[in-house]
């Protein structure tokens, strides 16, 4: 994940809600879920100019799962297209992206 350096950090407004999320893909394995879900953060603070202990949890799964970028968005890609990835958790099948 790349690190944007011109001006101060931001905290992202979503930052609170995403980190026990990010603990939680720290201690499991990747599990089809956890693999739509890492990759759901990833967008999400992708690019973001602050909450990097958020985005080094990031790297950190991504690593610990031996996984490139764009490894993760292939496997997810083909995850979202066979669809109900959300369905089995109860989460409603919505775009969670930002």
């Amino acid at each position: 994940m790349t690190e944007a350096s011109s001006g101060k950090d931001q905290q992202h407004p979503l930052q609170n809600r995403d980190r026990p999320t990010i603990d939680i893909l720290l201690a499991q394995e990747a599990t089809d879920y956890n693999l739509a879900e890492l990759a759901r953060l990833w967008i999400r603070y992708q690019g973001f100019p602050g909450a990097r202990d958020i985005q080094q949890g990031l790297n950190k799964v991504l690593q610990r799962w031996g996984l490139t970028e764009a490894e993760l968005f292939a496997k997810t890609r083909q995850l979202h297209d066979v669809g109900g990835i959300y369905k089995s958790r109860g989460k409603k099948e919505e775009q969670d992206w930002n």
